[in-house]
């Protein structure tokens, strides 16, 4: 499919994805708790993945085979159970803007472990990004106020995210994503199945109304927020590069703050300084040097 090989077209598509998790995690925690929430997310992708990664595993070679294990649980496996957690204080839209610090910590990250230089465009286009988010970290329009622990947790986990993708970009470009996904979700998936049955969920799950339906919003996650967008987001990092790939991160809290709009949270003019600072940020990030003369 053509389509796919657009790089915007997948930029586009996981911002929408990833920018509706915030709010269905939120939902799912109002019915099962942080771990089962992301032990469940992680299942189910593993569930709906495993069959394609035990015959995958032939294509990874096995020097290779450490990045994939340390790059999955960075930014497979770990971030799942943070968000959770972190959302128990912090607001969907909220995660959602915090997690826009992912381009810096690419930026970071990559100079220090892998001596990646940055344009000063690269640079001021993760700063204005960043600003952007600060300024709606303001007033993200919830009424909810968030702390630092719980919003650290989630800092951490965009610094996760972002050495996860450093590492699919310099040492596991040549695995074709789907292949390299698959593999990933099947390696985590025994884990995610112990944690699961550790919180207790397989004896408190009684298929009330109320657990069907936030079964529901965790599937999603599950399906499309985490087995889906994981393929597309690994296809976007091998076409582009990791800079390109964490650009998601800035448009996602525009639709994460969307959603929390429909949810109840009002729309203030703070959010539409710092959207369009973050727009900013993204075009700074993709401006191409000029050519000499």
């Amino acid at each position: 499919m053509k389509f796919l090989s657009n790089k915007w077209f997948l930029l586009v598509i996981l911002s929408l994805t990833w920018g509706s998790s915030f709010i269905l995690i939120k939902q799912s925690i109002k019915v099962y708790e942080p771990m089962q929430v992301g032990a469940l997310r992680l299942t189910i992708a593993g569930l709906v993945l495993v069959f394609f990664g035990i015959r995958n595993f032939k294509f990874i070679p096995k020097k290779l085979l450490p990045w994939v294990i340390i790059g999955g649980c960075c930014g497979n496996f770990i971030p799942m159970f943070l968000f959770p957690i972190a959302q128990q204080e912090v607001s969907s839209s909220m995660a959602g803007i915090l997690d826009s610090l992912v381009p810096i910590f690419i930026l970071i990250l990559g100079y220090i472990f892998f001596g990646i230089k940055s344009r000063w465009s690269q640079i001021l286009g993760a700063i204005v990004g960043f600003v952007g988010a600060a300024i709606l970290m303001m007033d993200d329009g919830s009424g909810q106020k968030s702390d630092v622990f719980h919003s650290m947790l989630i800092v951490l986990a965009t610094a996760l995210y972002g050495t996860s993708g450093l590492i699919v970009g310099r040492f596991l470009n040549g695995i074709q994503s789907f292949k390299l996904s698959s593999v990933v979700f099947t390696i985590w998936l025994g884990p995610s199945l112990l944690i699961l049955g550790f919180t207790g969920f397989l004896t408190e799950f009684k298929a009330t109304p109320e657990q069907i339906e936030g079964l529901g919003y965790v599937a999603i996650l599950g399906l499309v927020g985490t087995a889906g967008a994981m393929i597309l987001y690994y296809k976007l990092i091998q076409q582009t590069n990791a800079i390109f790939a964490s650009v998601v991160t800035y448009l996602m809290p525009i639709v994460a703050v969307g959603w929390g709009i429909l949810d109840g949270e009002k729309l203030t003019w703070i959010h539409a300084i710092g959207g369009i600072l973050i727009l900013a940020g993204v075009y700074l990030i993709q401006m191409k040097p000029k050519a000499k003369a």
